[in-house]
């Protein structure tokens, strides 16, 4: 299985970026998806979760800025950052657990920078 990330970059604070994890095989083949988050020097955390059912949560620190979805018929998963800040930095990754097996899989990471 192999989850690819993009979608990071450079934004301003308050701007908005959309990130994206495409699936090597049928993401409805996963009982959970999320996105983590690891800032330099800091601990990796989780941001966001989504079930296979479509239930979400979020990370309280996000006060409802980040939307984060999943689309099956594409195989990918997404997270909509609003109202970026500056410690919103960080290499962001998707992770994704098996149904079958209950094994993680990790993406790559992708950068997300918030220049205030």
């Amino acid at each position: 299985v192999q989850l690819q990330a993009s979608g990071g970059g450079l934004v301003q604070a308050g701007g908005c970026l959309r990130l994206s994890c495409a699936a090597s095989r049928r993401i409805f083949e996963f009982a959970s998806m999320g996105w983590y988050r690891q800032a330099p020097g800091k601990e990796r955390e989780l941001v966001a979760s989504i079930t296979r059912s479509g239930r979400t949560e979020y990370a309280e620190f996000l006060k409802g800025r980040f939307t984060i979805s999943r689309d099956n018929a594409k195989n990918t998963m997404n997270l909509q950052m609003h109202t970026l800040l500056p410690e919103d930095t960080a290499v962001y990754y998707c992770t994704a657990k098996s149904i079958v097996t209950g094994l993680w899989y990790w993406g790559q990471g992708t950068l997300v920078t918030v220049s205030s």
